[in-house]
């Protein structure tokens, strides 16, 4: 078996001394989730072989079981030198859904809740010379409503837009060695108008801290400072290069504490909303965004490798959009560090499909996870706002539902000051820094009608499922999914096949186009809207509404369609 995702994953806190651990892991399915009886934590029952960092479920694991799986089981035995223990040793995953509980050598170690963040554990103690005993369970609920699980399916089989789901670990896992005295985490802040980089961060002892930034190879500025526990200090950088549409122009950034080093990188932008219209370095930008929901067919979750994240984002910029609704998932930080390089404008999401807004434990579970993601992904320049919640609309408790995104947005907007937040996307909106819509009117008359009433008389046409539930208070509007259409494709015999999508699907590639370009028409004029998200990029499953099939062949002339999405909006005319 392979040994696959085999980079750092996460190019933004980068040590060199790390071990990847993907690769083979013996593995087994606890239906009953008795395991722990069983003695599957002293490396018991197992029976078969998964190819990690790939979930169950899909076909590069090696195992290819899409039934519900409660409880799943992986064992490997790892050698640690005496050097290896000279310090502090972290396992680290970089995801694993759901609650995940690690044994070293039959000794619990930790837990954890949540199946979209990555998270580590101090194993040290546990950990002997030579030959150790890593266990994981995961035990995973997909129909539990107090558990998030974006688009993974309820039902036994996929349907509409939900597909086939994901169990336990589909991050790369790795081992970490680290120095008693150790950098712990750090938030980059940029200052394009002073070209200064001011960095907070937390430490585990006390010592000499450095930090020092490159670009193109050549150092553009440092500084040095005695620290312990926190620190805030500030990089003068000699050249100021700014992050934009299209060129990423990346800082490599160098912190040392003591004996720890720790890679990292930086870019130089400012993202702010300006009335209606969102500015990038002081720039109307309008948001040429899609919809992309990080499935693919033999991973599920996980891409085989870095070339195919790669592809996705250029399959996205070659249609003419500058950017993604990362959406209902939490994309792996490699992803978003070549959105990062590859200066691809993205909004930060929480998969919260799943959860009943009634229930008052929803706000804890939520938290506890989101508050984990904003602290992972804050220092990624592609990342321009976030979204917590997705069409969150009535329940039971309608108090509930307002206070649990009002607490979202709250939150948020505590640990983030420099990025706006939409509390829920499509409504029903609490509050929020900008008022997103959805509307997949197949009709570009009728949608055009609506976006009128938003130029001419500064009001959104709400439909009548949202009448009562979210008033506008002219906020900046962003159209965050649209389209979603559909077409009849003729298959290799000749005969047509139609496909799950939004409304009546085309028939032919001209009504397609014609279709597509009076929509996207219809948006692009309207003064008052900052951005649009198409739905979507490529099929999911039974899900066919997207511009590339699920193999991300194009399923028309991309050269059209990115004719129609980049002429210029009408709000960035200065």
């Amino acid at each position: 078996m392979s040994i696959m995702r085999t980079e750092h994953p996460n190019p933004q806190f980068e040590r060199e001394t790390w071990l990847n651990l993907n690769g083979k892991w013996d593995f087994t399915i606890d239906y009953s989730c008795s395991g722990r009886d069983k003695g599957f934590i002293e490396g018991e029952g197992f029976d078969r072989e998964i190819n990690v960092p790939f979930c169950p479920e899909s076909t590069l694991s090696g195992i290819g079981n899409t039934d519900f799986m409660p409880c799943v089981w992986y064992k490997k035995k790892v050698d640690i030198t005496k050097n290896q223990l000279d310090g502090r040793v972290f396992l680290v995953i970089g995801a694993c859904d759901y609650r995940t509980e690690v044994y070293v050598n039959s000794k619990s170690v930790g837990t954890h809740f949540g199946g979209y963040c990555s998270f580590k554990l101090d194993i040290t103690d546990a950990l002997t010379e030579g030959e150790n005993l890593i266990v994981i369970c995961t035990e995973d609920d997909t129909r539990s409503t107090l558990q998030p699980i974006g688009k993974q399916c309820r039902e036994y089989f996929s349907c509409g837009c939900s597909y086939t789901r994901t169990t336990g670990i589909w991050q790369t896992v790795y081992l970490e060695f680290t120095p008693d005295a150790r950098i712990e985490s750090f938030k980059l802040y940029p200052d394009i108008e002073k070209s200064v980089l001011t960095v907070m961060g937390e430490l585990c002892g006390k010592g000499t801290l450095t930090l020092e930034a490159f670009y193109d190879g050549k150092s553009v500025g440092r500084t040095s400072l005695e620290a312990s526990s926190h620190f805030n200090t500030s990089i003068q950088l000699s050249e100021l290069h700014l992050w934009e549409i299209g060129n990423g122009r990346l800082y490599d950034l160098v912190i040392t504490f003591g004996e720890d080093k720790v890679k990292s990188y930086f870019g130089m932008r400012k993202v702010e909303m300006d009335g209606m219209k969102f500015r990038l370095n002081g720039k109307s930008v309008f948001m040429r965004h899609v919809l992309d929901q990080g499935f693919y067919p033999d991973g599920i979750y996980t891409a085989k490798d870095e070339e195919t994240i790669i592809k996705d984002i250029q399959l996205s910029m070659d249609a003419g959009f500058n950017g993604a609704r990362l959406h209902e998932k939490v994309f792996e930080p490699r992803f978003i560090y070549h959105c990062d390089r590859m200066g691809y404008t993205i909004w930060g999401e929480f998969p919260n499909w799943g959860y009943d807004y009634a229930d008052a434990r929803v706000v804890a579970e939520f938290t506890s996870e989101w508050l984990e993601i904003l602290k992972r992904d804050f220092n990624h320049p592609s990342i321009i706002g976030w979204c917590p919640f997705n069409e969150v609309w009535k329940d039971d408790s309608q108090n509930n539902r307002q206070a649990l995104l009002s607490t979202a947005y709250l939150i948020t907007k505590m640990f983030d000051t420099t990025r706006p937040c939409i509390d829920t996307s499509g409504g029903y909106h609490v509050v929020t820094d900008i008022y997103d819509i959805h509307d997949y009117d197949q009709d570009p008359v009728n949608l055009k009608r609506k976006m009128d009433i938003i130029e001419k008389e500064s009001r959104v046409e709400e439909k009548p499922h949202t009448l009562g539930h979210q008033q506008y208070g002219g906020e900046p509007i962003y159209l965050s999914e649209y389209g979603g259409i559909g077409i009849h494709i003729a298959n290799d015999k000749g005969r047509k096949r139609a496909a799950w999508s939004y409304g009546n699907a085309c028939q032919s590639l001209e009504e397609f186009y014609e279709r597509y370009k009076g929509l996207t028409d219809a948006i692009l004029d309207n003064p008052k809207i900052c951005g649009f998200c198409y739905t979507q990029l490529y099929d999911i499953e039974q899900e066919q509404n997207g511009l590339y099939d699920y193999n991300r062949n194009p399923k028309m002339d991309i050269e059209v369609i990115k004719k129609i999405n980049e002429r210029k909006a009408a709000i960035e005319e200065e």
